[in-house]
């Protein structure tokens, strides 16, 4: 007997994302003790994984690139209502709050997501291809919206600090929405087919096929084949994929205050509040490529990746910009030296990496050590 409930959704895929909003509820506003952390612990991990699992119906249906646009949007939407209600409570204490999650984003994206997925692939499939002008169209847009958001406010004069003024928080926020929508307009109408995985078989893969790559077997993947789910269920699985993200960035905000404590204890930068918010976030993301990864669909593992990065610049920078109408303090959102030498390394390490359409395990490991040495830096500065 199959384990199905309803409209062929497993049973433990409908019974965790009300489990998990159950254990939020329960947990929100309260100190959390031994038992109550490892239940909200608990109640993270599972929302995860049903999360990706959700995301993943609605991509069959939807079909890609909207699959994998849909889950960065919605963790994106929902992280940025975070970043405003930690600002709106934290104080000054929050003021940088924004730049060190948006860039931890980036960071966690373009070299955490993308190394991780590059190692986990290479190690089943030997050498994997993605379309190079997607990857790098997309790593184009990211290195401009980090560089006007995250990167000008340090050199700019009108205001103190690293700080936008007024009409420059305006300029870069309208800038930021511009960009990110050409790019969405781009990646799912213009050219759509430039963001489809590569698959066995098709010109792409045979021009870049050589005879010293070892032999591979393309596992055809079986969902390609299934049959897409229904309407009424991959609409299901939208409506559980909100919940169990709403759950996974309520129960992140439940814990960062033992997360604060910890750090503050520790004696580490409160920047590592920003990163922890961010890794916790966007495992959604991570399990979805890696899992892409693995079923030798390169291109989907990328277009996460980059796409969540530009998901998080794109729709913070203008959220933060109306936001700051309504919220006192400081916004600083320029980047430190550290941050700078780290995002310019990332870039022409990207730029290297997307730049013939072929990845194996060196590529995959050279942006897995920066970003350890991001995660390194961020804890002992």
């Amino acid at each position: 007997m199959t384990n199905t409930v309803f409209q062929g959704l497993p049973r433990w895929s409908l019974a965790v994302p009300p489990l998990a909003f159950l254990v939020l509820l329960v947990s929100w506003g309260r100190d959390l003790g031994v038992v109550l952390l490892i239940l909200v612990c608990a109640g993270l991990g599972a929302a995860v994984i049903a999360a990706v699992h959700h995301a993943e119906v609605v991509a069959h249906r939807v079909g890609e690139p909207f699959g994998t646009l849909i889950l960065a949007l919605a963790v994106t939407v929902i992280e940025v209502a975070l970043i405003v209600t930690l600002m709106a409570s934290g104080g000054d204490k929050a003021s940088s709050l924004a730049r060190d999650t948006v860039f931890a984003a980036v960071m966690i994206t373009c070299n955490g997501i993308l190394g991780l997925s590059l190692v986990v692939g290479s190690l089943r499939h030997h050498v994997q291809e993605f379309r190079v002008r997607a990857s790098s169209g997309a790593l184009a847009v990211m290195t401009a919206l980090v560089t006007l958001s995250l990167v000008l406010p340090t050199f700019t004069t009108s205001a103190p600090g690293p700080q936008f003024s007024g009409a420059q928080l305006a300029f870069a926020g309208v800038v930021s929405l511009v960009m990110y929508g050409v790019f969405v307009f781009v990646q799912t109408v213009r050219h759509r087919d430039y963001f489809l995985p590569v698959l066995a078989g098709t010109p792409e893969v045979q021009r870049h096929r050589d005879v010293e790559a070892p032999a591979v077997v393309d596992e055809e993947d079986h969902d390609e084949h299934a049959v897409a789910p229904s309407g009424k269920t991959a609409l299901l699985s939208l409506g559980l994929l909100f919940v169990c993200l709403i759950s996974v960035v309520g129960l992140a905000k439940t814990v960062s205050p033992r997360l604060e404590s910890a750090v503050e204890s520790a004696g580490a930068p409160l920047a590592v509040v920003g990163v922890v918010i961010a890794l916790l976030v966007l495992l959604p993301e991570t399990v979805a490529a890696v899992r892409a990864a693995l079923r030798n669909r390169l291109q989907t593992s990328v277009n996460l990746a980059l796409g969540s990065a530009l998901a998080s610049i794109g729709l913070t920078i203008p959220a933060i910009a109306i936001a700051s109408i309504l919220l006192d303090g400081p916004l600083v959102l320029g980047l430190g030296g550290k941050e700078m030498v780290l995002f310019a390394l990332t870039v022409v390490t990207g730029i290297l990496t997307l730049a013939t359409g072929r990845a194996t395990l060196l590529q995959g490991a050279v942006h897995l050590m920066v970003f350890s040495a991001f995660l390194f830096l961020a804890v002992s500065p």
